[in-house]
């Protein structure tokens, strides 16, 4: 992941919604979604709720690369699959962070096929 400054992890992790793109083979980017984005220490998470079927997902994990708007931050970013993390941690940042929004809307994000699309 691209090094972040305590500030924009700080802007990010405060966001609702994150927009988020993945960058095509000529090198622009697809158009952007909108997804929930936690932060758990210095990472930052994003997850299809959709699972890992999701079109911006496979083409997120397809190129690797991308693009992030955020609160004022817009960034190029490197999309990777997490090799250790602590799910627990991601769940209850959820979980924490949505909890104002129906369970209909949060427990997908938490779901078997969304872990498998962080």
């Amino acid at each position: 992941m691209n090094e972040w400054s305590p500030a924009e992890l700080d802007t990010i992790a405060a966001a609702d919604e994150l927009a988020i793109a993945s960058s095509r083979p000529d090198g622009t980017t697809e158009p952007y979604t909108t997804v929930w984005v936690v932060r758990v220490g210095n990472d930052l998470y994003v997850r299809s709720y959709r699972g890992r079927s999701s079109r911006w997902f496979r083409h997120a994990m397809q190129r690797h690369q991308g693009r992030i708007r955020v609160g004022g931050i817009e960034r190029d970013v490197s999309f990777e699959e997490p090799d250790v993390v602590d799910y627990h941690a991601i769940y209850d940042a959820y979980r924490s962070k949505y909890v104002r929004y129906a369970t209909t809307y949060v427990e997908p994000m938490v779901s078997p096929a969304a872990t498998a699309a962080t």
